[in-house]
């Protein structure tokens, strides 16, 4: 009699996937493990050491002495190099030198190994007067020797080798000039990449953000290159005169560059100035709302709800948008004058003359507050005016039917139907009927007829209670605010 044996089931596809994928997983965790930052940093400072000792043993080895001729050519181009660095100007965004205009004409004019003397020369200077740490001199070094190497070799292969007069037809021309921008361009990216990780493991600053502060330079670095592309095509067709003719012309070109960056540079400057000033403004009335609104908790939600309440009714009587946001604002901010008052006048359980006077104050006290802010005139008038009457009793001018503004009108039934119905308030809600029916009552005494009964046709639509659950967070929209706040005003 024969024993059953156990047979070793055949692996399928999905067998296979799930070890592959086990088996990449622990790769993956043990690559993570062994390169950490500091070894990262390490092994990248040992590919440019290897990639700049390679570049330079290349240059040496292919160079020729036809590179190099004219002589006066690659002087004045080393010299326009240096000068150029040497002036080098820094702006919030990053550096700006001329002298990226001398190496890529050494890319076009000369050929690679010359161009590659010319970048390192200017890094040297640059380096050395800026006192970096090696590590920053091995980037720099390698940036701008290995790249001009490289954007000299593809100038080379696209246009052929410019010390040969079969190819005037081809250098003397435009297309030369674009082969010498278009190799700019990348030569431009490859250099961003280089300094870019540099400056990533150095500084730990993300490409991104180096993108971004990079991208206010970018309109001029491409000006450069199509200079440079200019003046190649310019010397090959009129001689060394040209170049010794366009040093003036670069430092004007520098000079007017510089001048519009930190001009730019000081806009936003300003803007953040402005910025935080609006900000500081606007948060201290924020902040007396959040206070007022920890001592007496309907508040808040009171000023929010008149507040969406105020802009559909202005929306409803074909307000514009600026006066929209006029009544918006004072709906959020028409109870802010209540700041001043004392706990036993905000919560009272009897009410004195001096108390009174205290309480048809707080309509100036607001207005006073608000008005501080810059381009916020038109909200403190219709904070000011909002408990006036059309009958003239209301205070604190006894304003008289279309002299009180129509935000204050706004806003005044509006607080008025949100007092009657609110369920926070410290008397029994009316319901929204009855409220209504309040509103027509008081309406051409107390209220603007016309603007009442706008205000019931938009409640009857949208229902009497859609802004009852307002926030008074979203309604601020504070961000937003500020921005505005901050932005100049034009004429």
């Amino acid at each position: 009699m024969h024993l059953p044996t156990r047979q070793r089931r055949p692996k399928d596809h999905a067998d296979f996937e799930v070890e592959h994928r086990r088996a990449f997983d622990t790769l993956t965790r043990t690559v993570h493990d062994l390169l950490t930052p500091k070894l990262a940093k390490r092994l990248y400072l040992a590919a440019e050491v290897l990639l700049l000792v390679g570049t330079v043993i290349a240059a040496a080895w292919l160079s020729n002495a036809e590179e190099w001729s004219p002589p006066l050519l690659f002087g004045l181009l080393l010299v326009l190099a240096l000068v150029g660095e040497w002036f080098t100007v820094e702006l919030s965004d990053g550096v700006l030198s001329a002298s990226l205009v001398a190496i890529v004409l050494a890319m076009a004019l000369l050929g690679p190994a010359p161009a590659m003397a010319c970048g390192t020369a200017a890094m040297i200077l640059t380096s050395s007067r800026r006192r970096l740490r090696p590590a920053f001199w091995l980037g720099n070094l390698t940036a701008f020797g290995v790249v001009p190497f490289a954007g000299g070799w593809m100038i080379l292969a696209l246009a052929g080798n410019v010390h040969d007069p079969r190819n005037q037809h081809m250098t003397q021309s435009v297309i030369f000039g674009l082969i010498v921008f278009g190799v700019f361009i990348v030569t431009l990216g490859l250099n961003f990449v280089l300094v870019g990780l540099d400056v990533r493991l150095e500084e730990g600053r993300s490409m991104i953000r180096q993108v971004r502060e990079f991208l206010p330079l970018f309109p001029g670095q491409l000006a450069a290159g199509a200079l440079a592309a200019i003046l190649a095509v310019a010397y090959m067709n009129l001689g060394l005169p040209v170049l010794f003719g366009s040093i003036v012309l670069l430092l004007i070109f520098q000079h007017l560059t510089v001048a519009l960056l930190r001009s730019e540079d000081r806009a936003d400057q300003l803007e953040a100035r402005s910025i935080q000033l609006a900000s500081l403004q606007f948060g201290v009335l924020s902040t007396l709302m959040d206070a007022l609104a920890l001592r007496d908790r309907t508040t808040a939600r009171h000023g929010a709800s008149v507040a969406r309440y105020a802009k559909a009714l202005a929306i409803e009587v074909g307000c514009s948008e600026e006066e929209q946001d006029v009544v918006h604002t004072a709906g959020l901010l028409h109870d802010i004058g209540k700041f001043t008052w004392s706990d036993r006048v905000l919560h009272p359980e009897s009410l004195t003359d001096e108390d009174w006077a205290v309480i048809h104050r707080h309509p100036q006290d607001g207005a006073a507050l608000v008005g501080k802010l810059d381009g916020y005139g038109p909200v403190a008038d219709a904070i000011l005016y909002h408990h006036e009457r059309l009958d003239g009793g209301g205070y604190p001018a006894g304003l008289i039917g279309s002299e009180i503004p129509l935000a204050s009108r706004i806003v005044a039934i509006c607080s008025t139907f949100d007092r009657m119905t609110a369920r926070d308030s410290y008397r029994t809600p009316m319901t929204p009927q009855d409220a209504i029916g309040e509103l027509r009552k008081i309406a051409g005494r107390q209220l603007d007829a016309e603007l009442v009964e706008s205000f019931i046709a938009l409640l009857e639509r949208e229902g009497p209670m859609f802004a009852q659950d307002a926030d008074f967070e979203t309604e601020l929209a504070f961000e937003q605010r500020v921005s505005k706040i901050a932005q100049p005003l034009h004429g």
